[in-house]
């Protein structure tokens, strides 16, 4: 039986643990308990060079994330999956951004992963590793306090169409396409595609899509509810202003209040009902009496 004052401080000590533990589930989804082995997998990824990921900010709060592999069609290198790592912990440090736009160079966005890498890593043990450590990443990319949106333009093939689910959005320019071509590879995505692709577009079209390797076209991705929006031009710098100005409707306003915004979506999609709730009240603490806060109560009335 616990004495009477041990109570509270057990009670205490739980929900430390627990946010500890939530903590650290927001950090990594793997870890050496899982069989994970970090450092030997990324050791053997540098071994298979090439392409890169280029990050920029911006001082509007937006960041351009662009793969830059366009002799292979952006195809993710050993070094690209490690590089997109880093960029994604710098983006975890830019305590300024709003917003992420995640693009493909040379007018198309990802044809999956560079077959002379995944050849040379073909036993089962680095296979899961590699699995893990994408999973890792692109779950780190989705919980971003960031709006975040992917550009496709050409083709987004197998760990491309993966990528795409990781965003918040996607937006697509003419005669683009994203297919998860997994099944034709033998494979089913690894990189978290199909557990993302359920929620985005429902179970029925994602086994449609995943079992077919249905090719989704603009058209076919508004119908699903797949992509927000079909944009007018091809061209890159043109579809890269028009995402700029498509993003820039849902990042305008402070930065805490926008990285707040993302917060509460995150809780209210990944955590159970109480937690979430929970999550929100914190983060609601957060912004009421901020200055974005006061500042709106000063310059207008709530009811016009």
């Amino acid at each position: 039986v616990f004495p009477a004052m041990a109570l509270p401080l057990f009670k205490h000590l739980l929900q430390t643990t627990k946010e500890r533990i939530l903590q650290q589930r927001r950090l990594s989804l793997y870890s050496g308990a899982h069989g994970y082995k970090e450092e030997l997998i990324k050791k053997k990824l540098q071994q298979f060079a090439g392409g890169s990921i280029n990050l920029s900010k911006e001082d509007n709060g937006i960041g351009i994330l662009t793969l830059n592999n366009p002799k292979l069609m952006n195809a993710f290198t050993g070094t690209m999956m490690v590089e997109l790592q880093e960029r994604i912990t710098e983006l975890e440090h830019w305590k300024d951004g709003k917003g992420l736009i995640v693009y493909g160079a040379g007018n198309t966005f990802c044809s999956g992963s560079d077959l002379n890498a995944v050849k040379e890593i073909s036993n089962p043990q680095d296979g899961m590793n590699m699995c893990m450590f994408m999973q890792n990443i692109l779950t780190r990319l989705m919980r971003l306090p960031l709006i975040s949106v992917a550009l496709v333009q050409g083709k987004a093939f197998g760990g491309g169409a993966e990528l795409t689910t990781a965003c918040d959005f996607r937006l697509m320019t003419p005669g683009s396409e994203i297919r998860f071509v997994h099944k034709h590879m033998g494979l089913v995505p690894g990189w978290g595609g199909a557990a993302r692709l359920v929620r985005i577009v429902g179970s029925g079209a994602a086994l449609q899509l995943l079992s077919g390797a249905v090719p989704v076209d603009p058209e076919k991705a508004l119908r699903l509810g797949f992509s927000e929006q079909t944009l007018s031009s091809s061209d890159e710098t043109r579809a890269l202003e028009e995402a700029r100005a498509w993003l820039s409707q849902y990042t305008e306003g402070p930065v805490s209040v926008i990285r707040a915004v993302k917060k509460v979506v995150t809780a209210g999609r990944e955590l159970p009902l109480e937690d979430a709730l929970r999550t929100e009240k914190d983060i609601f603490g957060t912004v009421w009496g901020g200055p974005a806060n006061l500042q709106a109560l000063v310059r207008r009335p709530k009811h016009k």
